[in-house]
């Protein structure tokens, strides 16, 4: 997929992989990174690429469904959230992959009006949605 116009570009530079530090070209993300425990590693107080991926995917499909419901002329409640779950697990043949679980609470909203809105930002709107698509496993649920 070739983008139409670059609109933003993120820049952040990685030293020590994922026991190392992340910071970002601004310098507004400067973190530690630490292996999970359940990964083998030391755990504790640092942060690591699966919580960064899911944090930026949750706060995309949020964005996505606010843009959406613009769209649609559907008020969004003002609790409206997204959680994203991201595992990490080994892949046959080889290597690694990751699994994600968005979690979307619109409370009050009609379930249906509620599923319309989470199936076109998934299908056609989220950046985060066409980069994974086809490549990671994504499950969507109305919570």
């Amino acid at each position: 997929m070739k983008l139409s116009k670059v609109l933003y570009t993120a820049t952040s530079t990685a030293k020590g992989g994922r026991a190392g530090h992340v910071k970002s070209s601004d310098g507004v993300v400067d973190i530690d990174l630490k292996v999970p425990k359940e990964m083998g590693g030391p755990g504790g107080h640092a942060s690591n690429p699966e919580q960064l991926f899911a944090s930026g995917y949750a706060a995309c499909f949020e964005g996505a469904v606010r843009l959406v419901a613009s769209q649609q002329k559907v008020a969004v409640p003002a609790d409206t959230s997204v959680t994203a779950h991201v595992g990490i697990g080994p892949r046959e043949p080889t290597g690694f992959g990751i699994a994600v679980q968005l979690d979307v609470h619109l409370p009050g909203l009609d379930h249906k009006i509620a599923q319309g809105l989470v199936d076109t930002a998934h299908r056609d709107i989220c950046p985060y949605s066409h980069a994974t698509r086809g490549n990671v496993e994504v499950t969507i649920k109305l919570v």
